[in-house]
């Protein structure tokens, strides 16, 4: 060992914090959103086809469950979403979507009108693993662009629902590796 091999850093492996930033979430993960700490239960994705994909993350906190979601076009566009029974939608969406094969332009939610933006096929990879299942999705957003809601079809009579909110990466803070606290 000469004089100046003492000054050298010594490779220790990767370095277990770097790459902690949302599109890099994981199984386990923590991170600080809205003022709670969430834990990452599962990473899905969606294959729209034509290499166009979209990522959720299941995130739970001690009380409830929210989705996050990246999508991916010239930038990505964050969301986080609560599912809602879909029961609490118009029965009349529903009848549409069998009679028409497609849903109403327009949804009125807990006195919020919503606008079809966007419709897609495509399929599902829980945890990002298996043939993948298939299923049709809606998405809507109200006049101002704050407010979503999208819908789910899988299979004939198989429908979900959710509401969420457009988010940006800044607003997650703190992301710890799985297992830093245990």
């Amino acid at each position: 060992m000469g004089l100046f091999d003492f000054f050298k850093k010594k490779d220790t492996g990767p370095d277990p914090l770097t790459g902690l930033t949302l599109p890099n979430l994981k199984i386990g993960y923590l991170l600080d959103f809205d003022m709670k700490t969430w834990q990452v239960e599962a990473s899905h994705y969606y294959d729209w086809g034509e290499g166009d994909r979209s990522w959720e993350w299941q995130l739970i906190s001690h009380d409830e469950t929210i989705y996050l979601e990246r999508e991916s076009d010239d930038e990505n566009a964050w969301s986080i979403n609560r599912k809602i029974p879909v029961n609490r939608l118009d029965s009349a969406v529903f009848d549409h979507i069998r009679q028409h094969q497609d849903p109403p332009d327009t949804i009125v939610y807990e006195q919020v009108t919503y606008f079809l933006e966007e419709m897609a096929g495509g399929h599902f990879f829980q945890n990002g693993k298996g043939p993948g299942k298939e299923l049709l999705s809606w998405s809507y957003q109200d006049d101002s662009g704050k407010k979503l809601l999208s819908i789910e079809q899988w299979g004939d009579d198989d429908f979900e629902a959710s509401v969420g909110i457009p988010v940006e990466e800044y607003q997650f803070i703190n992301i710890l590796p799985a297992g830093t606290l245990r």
